[in-house]
């Protein structure tokens, strides 16, 4: 069956669907021995021959899904031109070949979501702005009642102090739990930076319905058959919704046509 060949590269596990498109602008995908580098250029994924980036495509039935959790100072890439440590020294030991869905600032630290499955990676994707996520932040000074009720307003987001251990004193420069979706981790910083209280930590704990819980920092964990359903409903809810909003756009452009 043909099929576009940023399609077959994603499926394969190799990378992203949107950086399979890079690698065939950029010439480094083959088929049959022939460069191509046109988009919509389509391949027999158990006929032709198609090499990515120096690997051979292969399509196998099984799919592998992870949560590793980041420590500050690594990229969320598996490589570095930097020379920076990045997630592949994380994965080692790992046996299939994994690529990460989204980012992480180098400074975070927390959950990100690897997997060699190309049309999930490209449904978190495309869900991205409006998928839930959790961060605990430490900043420099208390937050106010007020100011978390006016933070949590421009960003659209539910914000609570986290509680010390049991028998700890309260801490000068204290954590807090931020839910959001849609809003960039940019303006998290910003507006906590224009209102006196930089951000001195930051770690993502949550993506969706996915959650770091207990995994130690530099570890990693396959995703189980519950865990991946959850995410994948969480992913239908969101392109329902989204279906839902272009139908309506396109349902008034049409009244006021007529």
């Amino acid at each position: 069956m043909l099929e576009r060949l940023q399609k077959i590269i994603s499926r394969a596990g190799i990378t992203s669907r949107r950086h399979a498109e890079q690698l065939i602008q950029s010439g480094q995908v083959r088929v049959n021995g022939r460069v191509v580098k046109e988009l919509g250029s389509k391949a027999d994924a158990r006929k032709d021959r198609i090499v990515a980036a120096g690997h051979l495509v292969e399509i196998s039935a099984e799919r592998h899904s992870l949560l590793v959790n980041k420590p500050p100072k690594y990229v969320s890439t598996l490589s570095d031109p930097e020379g920076r440590l990045s997630l592949r020294e994380l994965l080692r030991g790992f046996p299939h070949r994994v690529f990460p869905v989204g980012r992480l600032e180098y400074n975070a630290g927390g959950l990100m979501f690897v997997t060699d499955d190309g049309d999930l990676a490209n449904r978190v994707l495309k869900a991205a702005p409006h998928l839930p996520q959790t961060y605990w932040i430490k900043v420099k000074g208390r937050l106010s009642t007020e100011e978390q009720a006016k933070l949590a307003a421009k960003l659209h987001a539910k914000i609570r102090p986290l509680r010390a251990a049991a028998g700890m004193k309260t801490a000068a420069n204290p954590w807090y739990e931020v839910k959001f979706s849609g809003v960039r981790r940019d303006s998290l910083r910003e507006e906590l930076f224009a209102a006196g209280h930089p951000v001195e930590k930051l770690r993502r704990v949550g993506l969706g319905p996915l959650e770091l819980e207990n995994l130690p920092e530099g570890a990693f964990r396959q995703l189980g058959p519950g865990e991946l359903k959850k995410l994948s409903a969480s992913l239908d809810r969101i392109a329902g919704r989204a279906d839902r909003v272009e139908k309506s756009i396109d349902g008034e452009h049409d009244s006021r046509r007529t």
